[in-house]
């Protein structure tokens, strides 16, 4: 009996330390709260119709792909023109803002359909592909290019994709998923690295320079912005908007991130 004694003690000992170990090891991070943005106007047209549309998981994907910095306060005047009240708003709601926006985007620059491929001959965009060794096309929900794998890290594969056809939805950068995550890294460099806002003469996408004709068709997607984006119409004014004939108090209830389409 004596000598079972320092056997039952370290027995004891070492369930001790693990149940203490596993007391210090650290609560798993609160999974971030997600939302689903509102439709752009090409997809609620697109539903209407019964054609393929917007997929909600979509939202998801560039919600939970978006970076810190992305939703601080800090950035609000970079996102101003659309999204006036992003500094106050929770960071579910910025979140929504930028799923929203990534669609409006994807409504702009490709229909919302994946496996659209477009070669341009403007000579500002027709240049040969450092990865392709081919003029340039844009491709997938964003119009990117194989270059982008190695400018921003992209998971694009030459290689691979260079033996389907030109839109088969087995490609790597025809992949919404891909695409948008690559579509989220380009942002932000654009708006963390360059510290430019998001509508921008120099920005990536030509639909996002304002005074290019292809701007308004962005502008007009963005129409449904998150409610939670929005100033908020002051209850008297909100009065007058509903008297019948009166065109000025009409004017003063525009929302202010329908302003930036009339520039």
């Amino acid at each position: 009996m004596k000598a079972g004694l320092p056997l039952c003690a370290l027995l004891v000992f070492t369930a001790c330390r693990r149940q203490g170990a596993q007391q210090q090891q650290p609560a798993p991070a609160p999974r971030p709260v997600l939302k689903t943005a509102p439709a752009t106007p090409i997809a609620e047209k697109k539903e209407e119709l019964g054609e393929d549309s917007w997929n909600p998981q979509w939202d998801l994907l560039v919600e939970q792909a978006l970076s810190p910095q992305m939703l601080s306060p800090a950035i609000a005047r970079n996102v101003r023109s659309y999204c006036p009240r992003f500094a106050s708003m929770s960071n579910a709601d910025r979140r929504a803002f930028w799923a929203y926006t990534f669609q409006a985007l994807a409504g702009a620059e490709a229909g919302l359909k994946p496996t659209t491929n477009v070669r341009h001959t403007e000579p500002e965009v027709a240049k040969v592909d450092t990865v392709s060794k081919r003029m340039v096309r844009s491709e997938g929900l964003l119009q990117l290019t194989y270059m982008d794998a190695d400018r921003y890290g992209c998971n694009f594969d030459w290689d691979q994709d260079k033996k389907l056809p030109e839109k088969d939805p087995g490609k790597t950068i025809l992949s919404p998923e891909n695409n948008l995550l690559c579509g989220v890294k380009i942002m932000e460099n654009q708006i963390l690295t360059q510290k430019r806002p998001l509508l921008s003469p120099s920005s990536y996408w030509v639909t996002l320079r304002p005074g290019r004709p292809s701007y308004l068709v962005f502008a007009k997607q963005m129409k449904n912005v998150p409610a939670a984006c929005r100033v908020a119409t002051p209850p008297m004014d909100e009065a007058k908007a509903k008297r019948p004939g009166d065109g000025a108090a009409t004017a003063a209830v525009v929302p202010a991130h329908v302003a930036p389409a009339a520039n």
